[in-house]
């Protein structure tokens, strides 16, 4: 009886009417790691031993064609949370800092808020980096859309609660650091407020065993706060909360509350600071280091849904928010034979490959096929439509504008109705990918890689990029003079998504500003 009913599910999964009875829907964990690139883990042919991540894969899906919606952190996050691109909220470049303002717009549902209209307990543990309402000092001020200067550091009243934090997108519960472990403040936070108010005026190493290396930016840090301590205290808290909601998640009298648990991790993300038991491991060097110690955090959450009993019914997501920043040290890694951007061109923040193509693991045991690879195209805004097909209900037209589903495509040969993908850079340039063609509208590579914009190499190149990345998956060929009717209808595409407010069926809808393709930074 129980093989006929996987069976059934299988087959409702496979032909894409992949709803679940609230009784039976999963658990949700999504682990978003910070900077690991597409071909950092082994399994996704990386040098460093990354065995947890390995053992995920083996057990569900991967998928080779993943992206976030942006090269940098940020606004990648934004697009997670709403399934709206980036690009059409008030960040059109760049990143917050840790005392920017709320991002995401008070009226707008979240996956999380909406999760939480279906009967979840919603947690989320680690790297916010989309703003909150800080309690400014009277007469000062801080960076809205943008990296605080030094001289705004102390701006705040670190002692008050803070407003429009996670709680106001829909979380139950949140800890963690309010921007990357590399920006003010060095303070941990609970639900609302500091735990410990930031007394002291410190930094921290950007990499561990660099002793005359780069530094983080100096600032507010609580007592004892140390930055090679938070990525285990992220593990500990994640860990406690799955310990704590599986019996709720399982039923009881007082009714099922399946729980969804949003895991930012600060890990490898700079400062690259492994703690001592990860220190020298990998014997190449400390962001491999880090990489390790990041992917034992993930199985350290996988062995806690195990303990707790809620392995075989629970969702997990493994990615990452973009690619490796070159603060990994390439060359370094380059003597072991490892590149953190695999077979892609660039990294973190450009417009090419290497920038935003990521990892992407999902495993759901019985749902999710094990041991497969999907070469579908898929994006990160798109978790929140495949939560929506799973519950078995219709999004607003005001929401996720610009997520598809993925859950067909859970099972081999399954497709997704994503035809098209928009990319942005950290300075504010577009690309768009329909099929193998993709049309990047800059010269450069919209961002740290060479030729990087305003460059020397990059002056007297095309204006635009167009490459087949299904024989040129190294974007080493710039095709635009031979596809003009290409380059124009890939435009024309790119301008009617921008125009609708919405690249997904649905009634048109607003951008928060207006959008300029062209408008690079």
């Amino acid at each position: 009886m129980r093989s006929l009913r996987a069976l059934a599910v299988l087959v409702v999964v496979s032909s894409g009417l992949a709803t679940v009875d609230a009784a039976d829907r999963p658990n949700i964990v999504v682990i978003l790691a910070d900077d690991l690139g597409y071909g950092d883990p082994a399994c996704y042919g990386g040098k460093i031993p990354t065995p947890h991540i390995d053992r995920l894969a083996s057990q569900g899906m991967r998928f080779l064609d993943a992206h976030t919606s942006s090269a940098v952190c940020s606004p990648t996050r934004y697009g997670l949370l709403t399934g709206r691109y980036n690009w059409r909220s008030k960040l059109q470049r760049g990143v917050l800092g840790g005392l920017s303002p709320r991002l995401i717009e008070a009226e707008r549902q979240t996956i999380t808020s909406f999760l939480k209209q279906q009967g979840y307990h919603t947690a989320a543990v680690g790297k916010w980096h989309l703003g909150l309402d800080w309690s400014v000092l009277p007469g000062k001020q801080v960076t809205e859309l943008n990296i605080e200067p030094r001289e705004q550091v102390f701006n705040v009243d670190y002692a008050q609660p803070f407003r429009n934090g996670p709680l106001s997108v829909g979380f139950d519960e949140y800890f963690g650091i309010s921007a990357s472990l590399d920006m003010v403040p060095y303070v941990f936070l609970r639900n609302d407020r500091v735990t410990a108010p930031p007394t002291e005026d410190r930094e921290f190493l950007m990499m561990a065993g660099r002793d005359k290396g780069a530094k983080t930016r100096q600032g507010p840090t609580a007592p004892g706060f140390e930055a090679e301590g938070v990525l285990p205290e992220i593990v500990r808290e994640s860990c406690a909360i799955i310990a704590r909601q599986a019996p709720k998640s399982k039923g009881s009298e007082g009714g099922r509350e399946p729980f969804f648990l949003y895991v930012p991790l600060t890990g490898p993300h700079t400062p690259i600071l492994p703690t001592p038991e990860w220190a020298g491991k990998s014997g190449m060097n400390p962001y491999a280091d880090f990489v390790m110690q990041t992917d034992a955090a993930v199985g350290a959450m996988m062995s806690a849904l195990k303990d707790a009993g809620v392995e075989q019914e629970t969702l997990v997501i493994l990615t990452s928010d973009n690619g490796c920043s070159p603060q990994a040290k390439f060359d370094e890694l380059k003597v072991h034979d490892h590149n953190p951007s695999g077979p892609l061109r660039g990294n973190k923040a450009d417009l090419f490959e290497g920038g935003h193509r990521v990892p992407f693991v999902v495993r759901w045991p019985g749902r999710c096929a094990a041991g497969e690879t999907s070469p579908e195209t898929i994006c990160l805004t798109d978790i929140f439509a495949t939560a929506a097909e799973l519950c078995g209900e219709k999004l607003a037209d005001e929401a996720a504008e610009d997520s598809f589903s993925f859950l067909a495509a859970l099972q081999p040969g399954g497709r997704t109705t994503r035809d098209h993908l928009v990319s942005h850079s950290i300075n504010g340039s577009f690309a768009i990918r329909r099929g193998p063609w993709k049309l990047l509208l800059c010269p450069d590579s919209g961002g740290w890689s060479e030729p990087r914009p305003g460059a020397k190499k990059a002056q007297g190149l095309m204006g635009v990029q167009l490459y087949n990345l299904e024989t040129d998956l190294a974007e080493s060929r710039n095709v635009a003079d031979a596809e003009p009717k290409r380059v124009e209808e890939l435009r024309e595409q790119l301008d009617r998504i921008v125009e609708r407010g919405r690249s997904t069926p649905g009634r048109p809808q607003k951008n928060a500003v207006p959008v300029d393709v062209m408008a690079r930074k």
